[in-house]
């Protein structure tokens, strides 16, 4: 069972071209499915807004503050700084959103719901996983641009209001009803949706983690 690709797990049916294919093979490893006990709870799409909420929440908690210096620091010279890890965020955020919407503009399938195995907790929780560490594609690798914690939770705000907006207009049985298949199998609209915060809280994660670094700036 392969872990759950960026792209595939928005659209993988529709990632056709290079870029697309090359970011279908991102977080490419071996990842225990859990049995699920009950198909996913049918609500509305407010639990889906809350959890965006949350890691919006957490990402800004995480970052408050922060300097230049403390943005920059990489706890090795292979790791990344919180700056990359805002700015692998923020181009994920975009493109995972581009390719989510495509894949719900193609007609409904409710016939195919009870194919999906993976639960929205399954989901979360093998995304939010820091004890598997994967390779991000080239597409996606960071530079490390920012150098201030307000122009990086500036442009992480565009990148994320469309998609609260798109939420806010959805409806919950519709976004369930939108099938694709993905190498974990087959996954719905909503949970595509649900992987860009889960995304996001991944690597608020390994922000926090730097953080703890005893060699982190005090300042």
């Amino acid at each position: 069972m392969n872990l759950i690709a960026i792209a595939s797990i928005a659209t993988a049916s529709l990632a056709t071209s290079s870029a697309k294919s090359t970011l279908l093979l991102a977080h490419n490893n071996a990842l225990p499915l859990k049995k699920q006990v009950s198909r996913n709870v049918q609500m509305g799409t407010d639990s889906l807004l809350q959890y965006f909420n949350e890691t919006t929440a957490e990402l800004e908690k995480q970052v408050a503050g922060l300097s230049e210096a403390q943005l920059q620091f990489k706890p090795a010279p292979d790791k990344w700084s919180i700056s990359q890890c805002l700015e692998h965020i923020i181009r994920s955020e975009r493109m995972i959103f581009d390719m989510a919407k495509k894949g719900l503009d193609q007609d409904p399938q409710p016939e195919r719901r009870k194919e999906i195995k993976l639960t929205d907790d399954n989901l979360k929780n093998a995304l939010t996983d820091r004890s598997h560490k994967y390779q991000a594609p080239k597409e996606l690798q960071p530079e490390g641009i920012y150098k201030d914690v307000k122009t990086a939770l500036t442009d992480f705000t565009a990148a994320r209001q469309p998609v609260i907006d798109y939420i806010k207009k959805a409806d919950a049985e519709d976004l369930r009803n939108h099938v694709s298949d993905s190498p974990t199998g087959p996954i719905d609209g909503y949970q595509a949706l649900m992987f860009i915060a889960a995304h996001s809280a991944r690597h608020t994660k390994q922000i926090a983690e730097i953080k703890a670094n005893p060699n982190f700036p005090k300042q």
